[in-house]
C-alpha cells in the first residue's frame, strides 16, 4: 500500500493537507494510445484511492500550444501526488506540480471547512485561464498528432 495512505499519512492529510494542483505534462507519444484506451475503457487509475480523478482530469485537462498538457488535480497526499504519480508516468512526464491558489486561501489550510477541495472553486480563475491557453485535450487524443501539436 502507497504510503500516502498509511494510517498516519491519511490523518496528518484530514488536518493539514489537503490542495489543488496545477499540473503541466508532457505525453509520451508511444504511451497515447494506450491512454486513450484507458480513458475510454474507464479504466485509467484502476486501482488507485483516487477513484474516478483521473478520468475527471483528463476530461479537464487542456493541450497546449507548446505541446503539454496541464490540469488542476486535487490531492489529499502529504507529498503532491505522491499517489497519483505512479499512474501520470506510466503515460506522462510530469514537468511542473504547483498550487493551483494560495493556500492562504484555501478554506482547509485556514480551518474553515475541512475536505474543501473536493467541491471547492478556489481555482476556477486558474481553471479559466487554462480554457483560454489550450484545446480540451481529449480532442486531439487519438488523432494522427498529439494533442497541442500544430498540423504540418
Amino acid at each position: 500500500m502507497n504510503a500516502c495512505w498509511t494510517v498516519f499519512s491519511c490523518l496528518r492529510a484530514f488536518y493539514t493537507l489537503e490542495v489543488r494542483y496545477h499540473v503541466r505534462a508532457k505525453l509520451k507519444a508511444e504511451r497515447a494510445t494506450a491512454l486513450k484506451r484507458a480513458i475510454d475503457r474507464r479504466t485509467l487509475g484502476r486501482g488507485s484511492v483516487a477513484g474516478g480523478e483521473y478520468l475527471r482530469d483528463m476530461h479537464h485537462a487542456r493541450a497546449m500550444p507548446d505541446g503539454t498538457t496541464e490540469w488542476v488535480e486535487v490531492c489529499f497526499c502529504a507529498t503532491p501526488l505522491e499517489e497519483e504519480r505512479p499512474y501520470w508516468e506510466a503515460y506522462f512526464e510530469l514537468l511542473e506540480i504547483g498550487d493551483a491558489t494560495l493556500r492562504t486561501a484555501c478554506k482547509h489550510e485556514s480551518g474553515r471547512e475541512r475536505w474543501a477541495c473536493t467541491d471547492c472553486t478556489c481555482s476556477l480563475k486558474l481553471e479559466r485561464d487554462l480554457e483560454r491557453r489550450g484545446a480540451p485535450f481529449l480532442e486531439g487524443l487519438g488523432n494522427d498528432q498529439l494533442p497541442g501539436e500544430s498540423a504540418g
